[in-house]
């Protein structure tokens, strides 16, 4: 079950390449598409879900040729997009049994017997009743969820889905999605990398419409092991560190001084302490690389 992406590009009206020669294999389980904001994330995802024409490539998915057969893919097919609609004034038991009719649950017992299902999964039953357009962003974002699911699809694609979620909502949403994505392909995009540490078994990183490291989220900190190191620096010595050393994040202490990562090859200097290395790190030397190669 391979989604593969071949030389795909994409060029907006006012001259921005969005996609740009893009070739990227994504197999069963949760993948991570990684990314800042402007990255080209949702442009791809909305090829890949058919909603916008590439200017040339192909996308293939269980031997479905996306880009010629776009019904065939929309039938396995479950999107969740960045922002919804406006809901009308219906509950999530009623839009739910009303998207099922409209995807060919005809038969009343099926419908009423797969909406609870859904609504156990998403575990939004204690307010079935209630109105969606009511519902916190936490509770929205499983509702698209459950509507998704509807059609038992073979592909997902969820597109910044934790962004303006609280913690709690985003670790329940977290839960719902890990929980759907054991037996399909589901492409997650953020630009959130905790939401990927938690969730994905293989990952990219993008940028400017490229892809510029695909990598398994174990595999990306192993690469980079013995090469990151900290120090805490005031904020007079800041200005001073970025120049001389290979700076990826800095976060603020209670007594505001900084502490730095830092990615090297050998040890910066005597005051610096190796750590282990996070996913963040390979997410900021990437995008580091990636600004250097264009400078």
């Amino acid at each position: 079950m391979n989604l593969v992406i071949e030389n795909l590009t994409k060029t907006y009206s006012n001259k921005v390449k969005a996609i740009d020669n893009l070739s990227l294999t994504i197999g069963k389980g949760m993948f991570g598409l990684l990314g800042p904001n402007g990255a080209g994330k949702s442009s791809l995802m909305r090829t890949i879900a058919t909603l916008q024409a590439p200017d040339s490539g192909s996308i293939i998915f269980n031997e479905i040729d996306v880009l010629k057969d776009q019904l065939s893919l929309r039938k396995i097919l479950g999107y969740l997009p960045q922002s919804f609609g406006v809901y009308p004034k219906m509950s999530a038991e009623e839009l739910l049994n009303y998207f099922a009719l409209l995807k060919g649950v005809s038969n009343k017992t099926e419908r009423d017997k797969l909406v609870n299902e859904l609504l156990d999964i998403t575990n939004l039953q204690d307010v079935k009743k209630k109105y969606v357009e009511g519902y916190s962003g936490g509770m929205k974002q499983r509702f698209g969820i459950a509507q998704l699911l509807l059609n038992n699809p073979k592909l997902i694609i969820v597109d910044e889905p934790t962004a303006g979620l609280d913690p709690a909502e985003r670790q329940r949403f977290l839960n719902v999605l890990r929980e759907v994505g054991t037996n399909c392909t589901v492409i997650f995009s953020t630009h959130i990398v905790d939401d990927v540490k938690e969730l994905c078994n293989d990952m990219a990183i993008l940028n400017g419409g490229r892809i510029l490291k695909h990598i398994k989220p174990v595999d990306a900190t192993n690469e980079i092991k013995n090469k990151i190191w900290t120090k805490t620096v005031t904020r007079e010595e800041l200005e001073k560190a970025e120049i001389d050393f290979n700076i990826l994040s800095s976060n603020y202490n209670v007594d505001n001084t900084l502490t730095i990562r830092v990615y090297s090859e050998e040890k910066p200097s005597k005051d610096f302490k190796k750590v282990e290395p996070q996913l963040d790190d390979v997410y900021f030397i990437a995008l580091k690389e990636d600004q250097n190669s264009n400078s």
